[in-house]
């Protein structure tokens, strides 16, 4: 498809029209030419004025359902909310029904979300069934294209098994993607522990939890010289001993999520289940604590931790609601008002979780492929039922005016213009 972006503010730093206003032209996928450009026979003409290109964000840690829950999120669905979010690729978890454990289910997942304008890649599951007792198919689905492995939600207790599977991960250069949660102290615990958890009468789930898996992680990958990712991490003391372990010399890398940027703890205190989220929002000093992590490079990536939960899981008490919030779209609106520059948000958003996944990083460059966001950081939009393209609707934030508007994606040889 032929197209010209106009005046755009281009942000990306493997770039030498990085930080520089230019026009854009695209055919048949691939940039031409950048520079003062006047428009073509036979080409659509988008004025980015005031907006930002980056390359096309990418998300590490996202859920559908497909297969075999495809009533919270299918393909369909998931894509049409990651291009309104400006998001042109997507890592898949495995938790679904069955989990995505073997050559044939990542197979489904590529078969199903082929000619795309957003790629999805399987991430298979580390265990069978999630259960942390026998190790997944992880190297038939790595040659079946699953990029990376993870449980999910589901944090893998056994230190022996963990340091059993990242030994055979190693072998070939295999990335585990694990989220941090020490279940015996965490307990059944839904928030935070604080003064917030004493004035809700809930049990308080201690940053000790969280802290204690990251501790065991990094003696794990240090033991065993290999490379590990931190899913959602969400305290200041979890960013301090990641900081330390980078100094250390240990391969560990980490993301955190959009919405553990903005969203504390006290946003609980009318018991909204659409804030109940894994882990739980925490304290404003983990959240400065997060954002300066971000800026000084001991995060490396920005998630949206997308989780579509049907409206009968979360319109309930809040103790027996699913945990999760629905994100592609409101991940950089909340970047915006985290106060993240477009700088940020291209190296965290789009180049970095590549980088860690070993994907090919698109650059706005001529002879490239076209593969970028455009989007206005000072636009204010209304998030409605209208324009939620998720099947579900599981989010504080509808119904709300955001700062911060997708305005066109494209890759794959296709674009969407959002209007």
């Amino acid at each position: 498809m032929n197209l010209l972006v106009k005046n755009a503010s281009i942000i990306d730093s493997q770039s030498k029209f990085d930080k520089k206003q230019s026009d854009i032209r695209i055919k048949n996928g691939k940039i031409t030419s950048i520079g003062n450009l006047t428009a073509e026979k036979n080409e659509t003409v988008f004025d980015a004025e005031g907006a930002f290109l980056t390359p096309g964000f990418f998300d590490l840690n996202c859920v559908a359902g497909d297969p075999g829950l495809e009533t919270k999120e299918d393909i369909h669905t998931l894509t049409a909310a990651a291009k309104a979010g400006g998001f042109t690729g997507l890592a898949l978890l495995p938790q679904a029904s069955p989990v995505v454990q073997s050559k044939s289910q990542v197979e489904y997942i590529l078969n199903k979300a082929k000619n795309n304008l957003v790629d999805v890649l399987p991430v298979g599951a580390i265990s069978q069934n999630r259960e942390a007792k026998e190790l997944a198919e992880l190297f038939d689905m790595q040659q079946a294209g699953a990029v990376a492995f993870s449980d999910g939600d589901k944090a893998l207790q056994d230190d022996g098994f963990m340091s059993r599977a990242l030994q055979y991960a190693k072998g070939f250069d295999a990335l585990l993607m694990v989220y941090p949660e020490n279940k015996s102290i965490a307990g059944k615990a839904q928030v935070n522990e604080s003064k917030t958890s004493v004035l809700l009468g809930m049990k308080g789930l201690p940053a000790l939890a969280e802290e204690m898996h990251i501790a065991r992680d990094i003696f794990l990958a240090s033991y065993n010289d290999t490379k590990i990712h931190i899913s959602n991490i969400s305290t200041a003391g979890s960013v301090a001993l990641i900081r330390k372990a980078k100094k250390d010399g240990v391969k560990i890398t980490c993301d955190v999520t959009a919405h553990h940027l903005v969203f504390t703890e006290e946003l609980l205190n009318d018991f909204d289940s659409n804030y109940k989220v894994k882990p739980p929002l925490r304290g404003k000093t983990d959240v400065k604590a997060l954002i300066t992590g971000l800026k000084d490079g001991t995060i490396d990536a920005i998630t949206s931790q997308h989780r579509p939960e049907e409206i009968e899981f979360k319109n309930v008490e809040f103790e027996i609601a699913h945990y999760g919030i629905i994100a592609l779209q409101t991940v950089l609106p909340l970047l915006i008002k985290a106060g993240l520059d477009a700088t940020l948000i291209a190296e965290k958003l789009a180049i970095n979780p590549r980088k860690l996944l070993n994907l090919n990083v698109p650059v706005i460059e001529e002879g490239a492929e076209a593969n970028f966001t455009v989007f206005a950081a000072n636009q204010k939009w209304m998030y409605s039922t209208a324009n939620n393209y998720s099947k579900s609707a599981n989010s504080p934030l509808l119904g709300t005016e955001l700062t911060g508007k997708v305005t066109l994606v494209y890759n794959n040889n296709q674009y969407q213009i959002n209007n």
